[in-house]
């Protein structure tokens, strides 16, 4: 099993190359398409940086596969499918994301059946990828569809936690629930201490490097927001308090625009122009709940 990680330092996110290297075959997790709301221009440079990788070291990439549907930046999973013919994965519970913000963009022929993504994974699937087996776990609480993949001693966790100066996920997006998160990051500590976790994101300071990975006892003995001392009423109550203070992300409306759609970006205008949708003056809660 090999894994490689590579830094996207504009969302601070990370894309993950797994592959089983004897038989050639790979996925990519979490692919990021960088994305200037300012200009309105997409660049390649880094997916393509990730598939230059793949490409020399004689890989196939099979599968895309998503932890969630990201709110801080573009997932990159169409365009990675439409070049190496790889299918698409994530979590059947993107049914109820879309369902949500088809609502907030009113995106009324957007199907909210998950038909844009191959696969839609449920608690204990099974992906074969050459002689791995990449295991399915749910981990709700930061979105209603948050997925994480265990495969031998790694498991790639998604928004689920963050390096333990940053703690954990936000809960206060359509479908995530504080007490859920609880759960979902106690059941990542019931494996293994040595089991490496493979973070989504990481925020570092000027001149420290960006953390890809910690071992569940590290976690569970230094991180902020859930240590082996903390207990489901402090989370929550901690997570719910925090969740007040915090702004939307920068990339929001872009990114759950193109993301329910695994990465296909809308349809072409009548003038043959793209356009991605900003409600104005209006909150997105009040826009699930169909209030204006």
């Amino acid at each position: 099993m090999e894994i490689k990680a590579f830094y996207e330092p504009d969302s601070g996110t990370w894309t993950y190359l797994l592959a089983d290297s004897s038989k050639k075959a790979a996925a990519i997790i979490d692919p990021v398409l960088v994305f200037d709301p300012v200009s309105g221009q997409a660049e390649t440079d880094f997916i393509n940086q990730v598939l230059e990788v793949t490409e020399q070291a004689g890989y196939r990439i099979e599968w895309v596969l998503e932890t969630h549907a990201h709110a801080d930046h573009l997932t990159a999973a169409d365009l990675v499918r439409q070049r190496t013919g790889a299918k698409i994965a994530c979590s059947l519970g993107i049914c109820g994301v879309q369902k949500n913000f088809t609502r907030v963009f009113n995106m009324t022929d957007t199907a909210t059946d998950g038909s844009q993504f191959d696969r839609l994974l449920v608690e204990g699937d099974v992906i074969k990828l050459g002689r791995l087996d990449i295991k399915v776990m749910e981990t709700p609480g930061h979105t209603g569809d948050s997925i994480s993949y265990l495969v031998r001693d790694a498991v790639f966790i998604g928004d689920t936690l963050f390096a333990p100066a940053f703690g954990s996920a936000r809960c206060d997006f359509p479908g995530g629930d504080a007490a859920q998160l609880y759960d979902s990051i106690a059941r990542l500590y019931q494996l293994p201490e040595d089991t490496r976790m493979f973070l989504c994101h990481d925020y570092p300071k000027e001149g420290e490097k960006p953390l890809s990975k910690i071992t569940v006892g590290e976690s569970l003995r230094k991180n902020i927001h859930f240590n082996e001392k903390t207990t489901k009423p402090e989370f929550v109550a901690m997570r719910t308090t925090r969740d007040r203070q915090l702004g939307l992300p920068r990339l929001i409306f872009p990114s759950l625009q193109v993301n329910i759609q695994a990465g296909v970006v809308p349809g072409t205008d009548t003038n043959g122009v793209t356009y991605l949708r900003t409600p104005f003056n209006q909150s997105i809660a009040d826009l699930i709940k169909g209030e204006s």
